[in-house]
């Protein structure tokens, strides 16, 4: 068991880290015997506990040999290779020789570790709760995006965990029977060209499938082919709006084949020809799309009775709850459907967002990701509880086209985008959690044409065994996991027993035990002397009661 000693303060944010890193543990109660301790107090008295990891970003030192230094966006590399960023306050112990981890620039240890009597004290120059407030809260800048940094922070632990000799008994973020999770999703914002005459919308469209897919095949960034599908795009434009050639945009439903078999959420704007607002005055009229749920509804039916999921695009319900429960009623009044799931439209939100569309009733918000690249806005590939809010999860956003492809962000080919999307990937296997990938309605159409790139990925995540739900079902799933109870005790020299249950009844695939085995006997131990990271699991859906061999 770990106990956790942290400010009043830090007890909400303390709160849903531990949901994240799915393991037992409880609020530090003096007197009761622990494996672990984790404080942030300065005034902790124990010397129980076979571990007890001290988290300051403040300058507390009683053998004064203490260096502080604030820094924003700056790495720690580890004794083992992996880098950190950290966000707040830092400190670093200039005057010690072995430690675990170190700044990078300066090269000054920013944790250590020491021995006493039977208990081993581990200081770490930054506070593990204000580092995870500060990415779920305000998100990480995009030039750590490939970082997921909360997760690292799991990870880190429970390498400390075990290289001190302890087992750690934890419900990864990986469902029964597959390596991780995926969220197909699809903003629709033009579902059709002759929506747009004469419009901005209209004109790019013109000058991309002509010149600039011109350029982009003399730079050699398009094939011949590409060229020549937009160039008949283009030629098509007048019979398109006089309806007598077919409308390439009008297509999107195309992705019920691509993914056939697989879930997917396509989120849909409420109000025709409305920008919305920002924090003051309008938006920019190019917000605006040129459609209303009418016109597509159809299509929208046959995407909920093929068992995907269609949830709202939202214009205002980031700013106000009144215009929240206007836009999800919008959808349920045309659609019969409850309980919608929620990404703003340009991805807008601030602090206060999470709130409002708690209040609102909404039961997921899926904004969280960057414009401008791809990666871990919130550090994370977990869904996770936005502080302050009752019921509403937050499912972050890692991967999305425009971010990829559009010359104002990434502005990257297929073939360089692809590393990009494989590293995601691998970490999504190695960590866990839920890859989450938006790929709007005409990016499959000209003058986009990404829809060949798209097929690929969407084959390479089922050749990784990734279960491809829709957005609700990855949130439910998530959701279960954070109501499963764990505990675990000793039941001999080298085994333990694991309890769990679960009092849910549900189709969702099930959770995972996993069981850590101890990589060493010591923190202070050397490099040579370490086992490989390595664990033993079983899986449960309803009470499991298991004795692991930890030896």
């Amino acid at each position: 068991m770990i106990g956790v000693a942290v400010r009043p303060s830090e007890r909400e944010i303390a709160t849903e880290f531990f949901e994240l890193f799915k393991t037992p543990w409880e609020f530090y109660n003096p007197g009761k015997q622990y494996d672990v301790i984790i404080s942030t107090l300065p005034d902790l008295d124990d010397n129980t506990a076979r571990l007890i990891v001290v988290f300051a970003g403040n300058p507390i030192d009683w053998q004064g040999n203490i260096g502080v230094k604030s820094l924003t966006g700056h790495f720690i590399a580890s004794d083992e290779g992996k880098r950190l960023p950290i966000y707040g306050s830092l400190v670093t112990f200039p005057g010690i020789t072995q430690f675990l981890l170190q700044e990078e620039t300066n090269q000054r240890p920013v944790a250590f570790a020491k021995r006493h009597g039977t208990t081993t004290v581990l200081r770490v120059g930054y506070n593990l709760f204000s580092e995870v407030n500060f990415l779920l809260t305000t998100g990480q800048p995009a030039v750590n995006a490939g970082i997921p940094t909360l997760d690292e922070h799991i990870s880190y632990l429970r390498d400390w965990i075990t290289r001190a000799g302890i087992p750690l008994v934890e419900i990864p973020p990986v469902p029964h029977s597959y390596n991780f999770i995926s969220c197909l999703t699809h903003d629709i914002d033009h579902p059709a060209l002759r929506n747009h005459l004469c419009d901005h919308t209209m004109f790019g469209f013109v000058y991309r499938a002509l010149v600039g897919a011109f350029l982009d095949c003399c730079r050699g960034r398009r094939s011949l082919k590409d060229l020549g599908k937009n160039w008949h795009a283009a030629w098509q434009l007048p019979f398109v709006h006089l309806g007598i050639a077919p409308d390439r945009w009008a297509e999107f439903d195309r992705y019920l084949q691509m993914e056939e078999g697989h879930g997917a959420t396509f989120f849909v704007i409420p109000r025709k020809n409305y920008p919305g607002r920002m924090n003051v005055g309008l938006a920019p009229k190019r917000r605006a799309c040129r459609y209303d749920l009418d016109q597509v509804l159809p299509k929208l039916r046959r995407i909920i009775s093929t068992g995907r999921e269609v949830g709202v695009h939202g214009l205002d319900a980031w700013l106000d709850v009144g215009s929240g429960r206007k836009e999800s009623e919008s959808l349920s009044k045309r659609l019969g459907t409850t309980d919608h799931g929620v990404r703003m439209h340009w991805l807008f939100f601030d602090e206060n967002s999470p709130a409002v569309l708690d209040q609102a009733g909404f039961g997921y918000d899926s904004t969280i990701g960057f414009r401008e690249t791809i990666g871990y806005r919130a550090g994370t590939m977990q869904v996770y509880k936005p502080l302050g809010v009752k019921e509403l999860m937050e499912l972050p956003l890692h991967i999305m086209d425009t971010a990829l492809f559009y010359p104002s962000y990434l502005n990257l080919t297929e073939n360089e985008a692809q590393p990009l999307v494989r590293s995601l990937m691998n970490n999504a296997e190695r960590i866990g959690g839920v890859l989450t990938i938006n790929w709007h309605d005409r990016s499959i159409a000209p003058e986009r044409l990404w829809g060949g790139f798209y097929l690929n990925l969407v084959y390479e995540l089922k050749r990784r065994n990734a279960w491809l739900p829709n957005a609700a079902r990855a949130v439910a799933w998530f959701r279960k996991r954070r109501a499963a109870v764990l505990n675990w005790t000793w039941s001999g020299t080298d085994s333990i027993r694991v309890q769990a249950q679960l009092n849910t009844a549900d189709t969702l695939p099930g959770l995972r035990i996993r069981v850590f085995k101890p990589r060493a006997q010591s923190l202070p131990e050397s490099i040579s002397a370490r086992k490989p990271l390595s664990f033993v699991e079983n899986s449960f859906d309803r009470k499991a009661l298991v004795d692991f061999r930890i030896s």
